[in-house]
């Protein structure tokens, strides 16, 4: 199919990428790398008079560490982050995550920031960013604010994004220590959106408890969510007394808006990802007790 007719914008920067979104409001869609919009312009499941094309905007680009934080800009490519050195030495669990979005044409040229920004509850990036307790960048005419990661996924699709702004970057927390990260998935085949999966980044003391962890689902929710219920049941408790089996259950415990689809049951769902987030658990475990 081929998508109904729109105006096609394509600004040279940010200044001017908001000033087209002043002009046209809820007439206009930013167009990022177009891995999500574009399917469902062609598909006319949505409709947007204008669309403003930032993906050749450069200062929506680069991965830099700045104190104890990542910053990658919004239009930054999946496999830029996947490659970056720095990205792998500081945040790996985003080195981790990478090859399990899509198909290499896929991240060559979808973006972290349209990944985030699409809030699809089986993205792999936002649930990184919310087990590591990232901050997105928006900018809009009126200034600039910072997003917990944890406030920014509202709904299906959905963010904490207001009229006329733009997600520039995500600060990503660089963990150091004993620090142990992991990221599993289920999906049918490779490529497809998972049905449901956990990326965790935990963190042990010198006597081997538990000093922080976080634990970020996938395809479990109309958002990415947070294992909250396992990340307190951890926390401060020896690591040897603490079963994968354990950490898996409580995650998924207490989840009341599992989805029930063509992939699988909501109970599918729930027994797959507890699963998911036991591996995950034993990996990042096994990885934190030999930093």
């Amino acid at each position: 199919m081929k998508p109904a007719a729109f105006a096609y914008h394509r600004p040279e920067s940010v200044k001017e990428a908001l000033a087209l979104l002043d002009e046209f409001g809820d007439d206009a869609k930013l167009l990022a790398g177009g891995q999500s919009l574009v399917p469902m312009l062609n598909m006319r499941l949505t409709h947007f008079d204008n669309l403003i094309d930032i993906s050749r905007i450069d200062e929506l680009k680069g991965i830099d560490l700045i104190g104890d934080e990542v910053r990658i800009a919004a239009g930054t490519p999946h496999m830029w982050v996947g490659m970056d050195d720095e990205v792998a030495d500081s945040v790996p669990l985003l080195t981790a995550a990478t090859p399990l979005i899509g198909h290499f044409q896929i991240r060559t040229r979808g973006t972290l920031g349209g990944s985030i920004a699409h809030a699809d509850p089986a993205a792999e990036y936002a649930a990184v960013a919310v087990a590591l307790d990232a901050r997105i960048e928006a900018v809009s005419s009126r200034g600039s604010r910072q997003i917990p990661a944890t406030e920014f996924f509202t709904g299906l699709w959905e963010t904490a994004l207001e009229p006329g702004e733009i997600l520039t970057a995500v600060r990503f927390p660089v963990r150091t220590g004993r620090s142990g990260f992991a990221i599993e998935e289920f999906a049918r085949r490779h490529g497809d959106f998972a049905i449901a999966g956990a990326a965790i980044a935990v963190q042990l003391d010198n006597d081997d408890r538990v000093a922080r962890c976080g634990i970020g689902l996938l395809g479990l929710g109309s958002t990415p969510l947070r294992g909250s219920a396992a990340e307190r049941a951890v926390a401060g408790r020896p690591v040897a007394e603490i079963s994968a089996e354990e950490v898996g259950r409580l995650a998924i415990d207490g989840l009341d808006d599992i989805p029930s689809d063509l992939q699988g049951s909501a109970a599918y769902r729930a027994k797959v990802g507890a699963v998911m987030v036991a591996r995950a658990w034993q990996s990042a475990i096994t990885e934190a007790s030999n930093a």
